[in-house]
């Protein structure tokens, strides 16, 4: 009895997860979909919308930015915590209101650190680097020099 439970119960999770199709909240690889940056990130960068909405007025997103080689992401900040986790290349990061590649510390793939709110960073790649953001919309990146927006250009 305890097994032919077993198996039906097995049977009926197989069925849902077959009828379901394939999922919207897993991706692998191949099926992020990259589309270009918004225009308050600097030019040659890619983004990708993992989940939420990161421009609402509120709940969580994740993204995910795809960099070339040497790019950099002047000094700015962020009005809430920004999470980031390096999935591959290296990221280059700086603490302050001016560029200073001297200061600036390597994370490798798979490190990971968060940015609490007001604080003031500046980055860069390191070969073709994906970094993956999550937190609580809406997203928005103030520049310490205002005029480093690309949105203003």
């Amino acid at each position: 009895m305890k097994k032919s439970l077993v198996l039906i119960l097995v049977l009926a999770a197989a069925t849902l997860m077959a009828q379901s199709g394939a999922a919207h909240n897993a991706f692998t690889p191949d099926q992020v979909s990259w589309g270009p940056a918004p225009p308050f990130v600097p030019a040659g960068a890619q983004l990708a919308v993992l989940e939420g909405d990161p421009m609402a007025t509120s709940g969580d997103y994740t993204v995910r930015l795809k960099m070339p080689d040497g790019y950099k992401f002047p000094p700015h900040w962020h009005p809430k915590r920004e999470n980031v986790t390096v999935v591959s290349g290296s990221f280059k990061v700086g603490m302050g209101d001016k560029f200073d590649a001297s200061k600036m510390m390597v994370f490798p793939a798979g490190s990971f650190a968060y940015m609490d709110p007001d604080m003031h960073h500046y980055a860069m790649a390191v070969g073709e680097t994906i970094v993956q953001v999550h937190g609580t919309a809406p997203l928005q990146v103030n520049y310490v020099n205002p005029e480093d927006d690309p949105s203003k250009k």
